[in-house]
């Protein structure tokens, strides 16, 4: 059995779950995740979780939600004035929207409230607050 190493590609499956149970992803729906080590293409607590495992082994991997996607931060929940939208266009709770700030830059943005007056949007990532855990299985060290 091949142990990981820097700059292997490494292959997992898994499922990521919350605290209250609830399944965020799973690789069962959405096929194994191929990565390679050392290249910052996962969360640093969990690539290093990983490091040193094998072919095979199984483990559960707890981040915090500061090791994964952060804390939720009201500076990145805007309220915009209703008129700032397209006249007629419907805005409801829930709905994605991308919105164009300045220098360019775009962001998905959460409804999370809309009235006839304003819109408030989450720019939140969704998990950001979470503790995640990952039942994680190594399949393949390349």
């Amino acid at each position: 059995m091949t142990q990981n190493e820097n700059k292997k590609n490494v292959t997992v499956s898994y499922v990521g779950t919350l605290d209250n149970g609830r399944i965020f992803h799973s690789t069962d729906e959405h096929g194994p995740l191929t990565f390679t080590t050392g290249c910052d293409e996962l969360f640093p607590a969990l690539e290093s979780a990983v490091l040193g495992m094998r072919v095979g082994e199984v483990k559960n991997i707890l981040l915090s939600a500061a090791e994964a996607y952060g804390p939720r931060l009201d500076e990145n929940i805007i309220r915009l004035s209703r008129h700032l939208f397209p006249a007629g266009k419907e805005i409801t709770v829930g709905q994605k929207l991308s919105i164009d700030f300045k220098g360019g830059v775009s962001k998905v943005m959460i409804v999370i409230e809309a009235s006839d007056s304003e819109v408030t949007l989450d720019g939140n990532h969704p998990l950001a607050g979470c503790d995640l855990t990952f039942a994680l299985r190594v399949d393949a060290i390349e």
